[in-house]
């Protein structure tokens, strides 16, 4: 079973993840100050996480920023959209929080996510810090493939270890009118790229439209 933490505004919960930290913070200091002095200790970290079905959850998808370097027509407008504010999101810091937590608590594969990922400036510290998380298994990234190629030697060394990416044609032209962006090329430079690197699962995300890329399907 899997977690999603987000940037985004996709679930209701964390589409103002800075007045959800502070309303926890808050919530967290009320608690602490009605506990007397001589009954505060550390609580005990759970090692699994199950709900209320009996679901063991090690799966945990973390989007690493809403910001996207293409602009397809079934995701946003043409001129982009409203981005969270900054102190709004989290911080690389807290990024790895989470993360470490959750490790702790069972989980043992991490999906970074977006928007893009490969767009936030601190990808590289990021995947090499989830990558030296004892106890996590795998790591796995969704990417467009836009600025993949470069980062592949990176991305193999720090232990990602599955590839999603997203490409709905491999007609330049119908890239362009889908995407509003160049780079057809770049994505399938990425793809023969991450094949050829070895990893060990590199998957293609298509969305599937009928009248425009069905007769490109195998």
């Amino acid at each position: 079973m899997s977690l999603w933490v987000t940037c985004r505004g996709w679930r209701s919960w964390a589409r103002h993840p800075g007045r959800w930290r502070r309303g926890l913070r808050a919530l967290a200091e009320q608690a602490e100050e009605q506990v007397p002095q001589h009954v505060k200790r550390p609580l005990p970290v759970a090692t699994e996480l199950i709900d209320t079905f009996g679901r063991r959850h090690t799966y945990l998808r973390i989007s690493l920023t809403e910001k996207c370097n293409l602009r397809c027509k079934y995701c946003m407008p043409a001129e982009g959209v409203a981005l969270t504010p900054k102190p709004e999101t989290l911080t690389t810091g807290e990024i790895l929080r989470l993360a470490r937590i959750f490790v702790q608590c069972g989980v043992d594969k991490i999906r970074l996510t977006g928007g893009e990922p490969l767009v936030r400036p601190d990808i590289d510290d990021v995947v090499r810090q989830l990558g030296a998380l004892h106890g996590l298994k795998s790591i796995a990234l969704t990417t467009n493939g836009i600025s993949l190629k470069r980062k592949i030697p990176m991305l193999r060394a720090a232990g990602v270890n599955a590839l999603n990416i997203s490409l709905d044609t491999m007609v330049p032209a119908k890239f362009e009118l889908i995407t509003r962006r160049k780079g057809a090329e770049r994505v399938l430079e990425a793809l023969d790229k991450a094949v050829e690197s070895g990893f060990p699962e590199v998957k293609l995300n298509c969305v599937v439209m009928k009248g425009f890329n069905e007769d490109e399907l195998i």
